[in-house]
């Protein structure tokens, strides 16, 4: 089983999930780096910054201790807006182009991990949301870019920003506190009512998730690529285990899902990890296997 295998037989129910690996692959890495934003604005506020990001910290970890130690006065909302100013100059390459490319010829969904728009100015997609009213620009769950509007965010082709968008600033998750309060509003959703109204409505268009991107999380297999899902990923992987219990419930609502990597072997406890909640690893020999042109044609 790889990649290519895995878009082949499973183009009618999936749903990619892709991290930032994409925008360190090839070329992209000279324009669309985390760790030169992230120096730069080491470079901005710490009393004594920083010349490269040092190994052993998550981003959430940095966000924090940069809001900590800088030694000037920001908040939380002036740091969100600088990280978005210096994304803005961040650009797609071929490989954002084929993946996007495929992900509409199949009408299939993209959630995305990051906040910038190289995958959306890539398909030449725009900013559409799923519903009227009852919008807040912290938690745009009912936003994607897309072609044109859409009925099921499951079905359908759409881009979807899991941890926020670059278009709402205050949107991005930058921080643990930022991730914990998606885990709080995506639990009032996905729990809200009784046990049996917890998992019932899942498959069906009368639950709150349904016009944003957790219907595609529920409803479709998951392809997922360019991220480490590592024990700082606590969003995605608390989704992951509200996913594998809703099917435990309903097995037969069951979805496959798929974790792309390359380079070393998992390590014995995220192996653990994604086995016990329903996701099957796929070790690709390179990178190339993942975002070349043939893998997605």
């Amino acid at each position: 089983m790889n990649t290519k295998s895995i878009i082949k037989h499973h183009s009618s129910d999936l749903a990619l999930v892709i991290g930032n690996g994409i925008n360190r692959y090839g070329t992209a890495r000279t324009t669309n780096s985390w760790d030169e934003l992230l120096v730069q604005l080491a470079k901005a506020h710490l009393p004594a910054p920083l010349r490269s990001v040092p190994p052993g910290i998550a981003l959430t970890e940095f966000y924090d201790v940069l809001a900590l130690k800088s030694a000037s006065s920001i908040t939380s909302s002036s740091l969100q807006k600088e990280f978005c100013k210096l994304m803005s100059a961040w650009r797609h390459y071929d490989h954002h182009g084929w993946i996007v490319e495929w992900a509409q010829r199949a009408d299939r969904p993209i959630l995305t991990t990051n906040f910038e728009e190289t995958l959306s100015a890539a398909g030449d997609c725009s900013l559409h949301r799923s519903k009227e009213g009852g919008f807040t620009d912290y938690y745009p769950w009912e936003s994607y870019y897309a072609n044109g509007p859409l009925s099921n965010p499951a079905d359908e082709f759409g881009i979807w920003h899991i941890n926020g968008m670059q278009h709402y600033k205050r949107s991005i998750r930058l921080g643990l506190s930022h991730y914990m309060g998606s885990v709080e509003r995506a639990r009032s959703w996905i729990h809200k009512g009784n046990e049996r109204r917890i998992f019932v409505g899942k498959n069906q268009s009368r639950w709150k998730g349904y016009r944003t991107w957790l219907n595609a999380v529920f409803n479709c297999s998951l392809l997922i690529f360019g991220l480490s899902l590592d024990e700082t990923e606590v969003f995605l992987r608390w989704l992951l285990i509200e996913r594998a219990r809703y099917f435990k419930k309903f097995p037969d609502r069951r979805r496959d899902a798929w974790y792309v990597y390359s380079g070393d072997p998992l390590s014995k406890g995220k192996e653990f990890f994604l086995k016990g909640v329903g996701v099957t690893p796929v070790r690709e020999m390179s990178y190339k296997a993942i975002y070349a042109q043939a893998t997605w044609l």
